[in-house]
């Protein structure tokens, strides 16, 4: 014989009782990973509305903003530094290159690789978005604090600096193989 369902659909608990679920693990609230990505959305929820009004997406300002603290780069290095992966990194600046806001050109001694710097309409629409950008820096920085903000950006730089010097469990480095 079939159960019934009841009407919230978990059997026969009483209304407003959350399911628990035990795993061996940390809550998902409190998982490092989720926590990064709840508060970078609560970052970029007030730049995007000025990116937006500019006419770019995030992943095109952080190429914009990679070019215009370098004469030029090589295409994977900047793959690496705005963290976008070479086909998305091939698109987007295939779109900044048709609106002239980048040049590309190819390298002489190796056909398959190029160098990528901002170009001088690139540079003015950074001008253009800059007064905005650095409005929302200033409202977040007297909301949260000047100070906490600085020791926030320092503690990511730390973990940042501290997790990449640490091994990743399955790519078979020597301190893996260490605890096999």
């Amino acid at each position: 014989m079939a159960r019934k369902k009841s009407p919230t659909g978990f059997g026969s608990r009483p209304a407003g009782k959350a399911v628990v679920r035990r795993v061996p693990m940390r809550e998902f609230s409190r998982s490092l990973p989720m926590s990064l990505l709840r508060a970078r959305e609560a970052v970029m929820r007030h730049f995007r509305p000025s990116l937006r009004n500019h006419g770019l997406t995030e992943q095109q300002w952080r190429i914009l903003r990679a070019l215009a603290a370098v004469e030029t780069i090589e295409v994977t290095e900047l793959a690496r530094v705005a963290f976008l992966l070479g086909p998305s990194l091939s698109r987007i600046l295939r779109d900044l290159e048709a609106r002239q806001l980048i040049e590309r050109k190819v390298a002489k001694a190796d056909q398959r690789r190029s160098r990528v710097s901002i170009s001088a309409k690139g540079l003015r629409l950074i001008e253009a978005v800059a007064p905005s950008s650095e409005a929302i820096y200033a409202a977040m920085t007297r909301r949260y604090g000047a100070r906490k903000l600085a020791e926030l950006q320092d503690m990511l730089h730390a973990l940042e600096h501290s997790l990449s010097e640490l091994s990743v469990m399955g790519e078979g480095n020597a301190e893996a193989e260490e605890f096999e």
